[in-house]
């Protein structure tokens, strides 16, 4: 074996040993990190359903969060993506004895200003909108990103069929004011809560037909 034919082979044994190495050293940081990521991201989803939920609306116990199989019908799915509005996870809540009080719901508005709109948002046996949690949001700032603090309080204990928003000043239970300037936003937002109340009235639907 020359020289020139030496110095290649030890050059191709250390590549091989170099890719070998980052190899296994990328599969122990994944190794390290999936879990603290997974339950990072449990966690949140923990803390938007407590969110839509809020305990001082049930200061004598505390609620869990138990995902279920519910799926929207392919109807209502295709009626919710005229809106851009699809349909995520679905949670009950449920009280220690194990009565569901209602339900966490996933929605998520593709026609946001600057992209998706993903919110929780929580509905009581009742029908009423116990309140909105955003997931997810990337809108203009100081316009689209004031919606946690212009439309997120506004979202609490409304018992109505459906919301709308205003610009002039709501004069209605069922209305809420708009964020100024932020008309896309608004909208996107509006379907994706609107979608979760159509949800729950499909799911309170099926409920009743088993009873």
């Amino acid at each position: 074996m020359n020289k020139d034919i030496r110095s290649a082979f030890k050059d191709a044994l250390i590549l091989v040993v170099i890719t070998l190495v980052s190899g296994l050293l990328l599969g122990l940081v994944n190794m390290l990190t999936e879990e603290p990521i997974r339950l990072q991201k449990e966690q949140a989803v923990v803390d938007s359903c407590k969110a839509v939920f809020p305990a001082g609306d049930y200061p004598s116990y505390e609620l869990s969060f138990v995902l279920t199989d519910y799926r929207p019908s392919e109807a209502l799915q295709s009626e919710l993506l005229k809106n851009g509005v699809t349909v995520g996870n679905i949670y009950a809540a449920v009280s220690p004895g194990g009565m569901t009080e209602g339900f966490a719901i996933e929605v998520t508005s593709s026609e946001g200003y600057g992209g998706d709109i993903r919110l929780m948002c929580g509905v009581d046996t009742y029908g009423t909108l116990k309140g909105v949690s955003i997931l997810e949001i990337s809108e203009t700032a100081g316009l689209g990103m004031r919606a946690e603090s212009v439309l997120v309080p506004q979202l609490r204990n409304l018992n109505v069929d459906h919301i709308t928003f205003t610009k002039v000043g709501k004069q209605a239970e069922n209305e809420i004011d708009a964020i100024s300037g932020a008309t896309v936003t608004t909208t996107a937002f509006v379907n994706a809560v609107n979608a979760s109340l159509d949800v729950f009235a499909e799911i309170a639907g099926k409920e009743a037909q088993h009873e």
